[in-house]
């Protein structure tokens, strides 16, 4: 690919693009990705450089994209389904969860698809287009779940997914979407169950990922406090995570799902029960309120953790 200066989204279309430039069993479907664009623009212009063989508009069916999508994949294809809000993608996870993720333990078929749509809250979307499901899906043995949070690794991770045997759930947080900028004269690349070390510090760290390690840089952008970025969720960079607790002693998990059997609630027992030799407190665990998303914006901010409400909780933790 040539330079590129833009936005998160548009490193998203510029993977796509990329990604079907270079290999023409790429192919994408989805609710409006083809004339429309797709609802946020990150399909825009697919149609007229590739055709309606590789780019195909989709019934609003969420099982239909899931289960066509996997079909294609074991015919050889390597298909990016849209989901044009991840809360739907619950809709195809039985295919998902039953299906994809077992065929190679079934019958060691690869089933290299993604899945991918745009998640989290910040817009006003009330609650049933801000949901961050990402925690449905990391119980399914067979599925990888990635969280991009940076413009970079929307793209390096997306052209990742694409190149990947496996089934892959790709979250794209749309809060980011346009907020977030970059550019590079190289496209970068990343690999899948690599963390990133956004800010290192020595006094405790944060485990994060998505659009919540903005929020934390903010919380400690003045306190030797390293934030981690996880990048994936599965796999799981548990060496960096360890490493980490290990030389800070203390640790924070922050997400935006719910904080209640949500995926920092995982993160901080596999910390808690491989690093506790290492810990001077309590792994603390931060998270949205455990409700449905408020589609009233003063409401939404005070259910999400804001850097605020992470710096309190930090510094709390650092008087343990």
């Amino acid at each position: 690919m040539s330079a590129f200066s833009g936005t998160y989204v548009e490193a998203i279309r510029q993977a796509l693009f990329d990604a079907m430039e270079a290999d023409g069993r790429v192919c994408c479907l989805g609710e409006d990705i083809g004339v429309y664009g797709g609802a946020f623009r990150a399909t825009e212009g697919l149609l007229e450089r590739f055709g309606r063989d590789r780019v195909l508009d989709t019934p609003i069916s969420e099982q239909a994209i899931a289960g066509a999508a996997i079909g294609a994949a074991l015919m050889g294809q390597r298909p990016v389904a849209e989901f044009q809000f991840m809360d739907f993608a619950l809709l195809g996870s039985d295919l998902m969860v039953n299906f994809a993720a077992k065929a190679h333990w079934r019958w060691g078929a690869s089933v290299p698809v993604v899945f991918r749509g745009p998640s989290g809250a910040g817009n006003g979307g009330g609650p049933f287009h801000s949901q961050n499901p990402e925690g449905h899906f990391l119980g399914s043995p067979g599925l990888k779940v990635v969280a991009p949070g940076t413009v970079r690794d929307a793209y390096a991770l997306l052209r990742a997914a694409i190149d990947d045997p496996d089934p892959v759930l790709f979250f794209e947080h749309k809060h980011l979407y346009r907020r977030l900028k970059d550019q590079w004269e190289e496209a970068p690349t990343a690999r899948l169950g690599e963390a990133a070390l956004r800010k290192d510090g020595a006094a405790a760290c944060i485990v994060t990922y998505g659009a919540a390690q903005h929020v934390a840089l903010e919380a400690v952008a003045d306190l030797d406090v390293a934030v981690l970025d996880l990048r994936t969720l599965w796999p799981l960079d548990d060496a960096a995570i360890e490493d980490l607790a290990r030389r800070t002693h203390r640790v924070v998990v922050l997400t935006e799902a719910s904080r209640t059997y949500g995926p920092g609630a995982e993160l901080a027992a596999r910390i808690g029960e491989t690093c506790f030799p290492w810990l001077d407190a309590p792994v603390l665990r931060l998270g949205a309120a455990d409700i449905p998303t408020p589609a009233s914006p003063p409401l939404e901010a005070a259910y999400l953790p804001s850097a605020t409400s992470v710096r309190a909780e930090v510094i709390r933790l650092l008087a343990w």
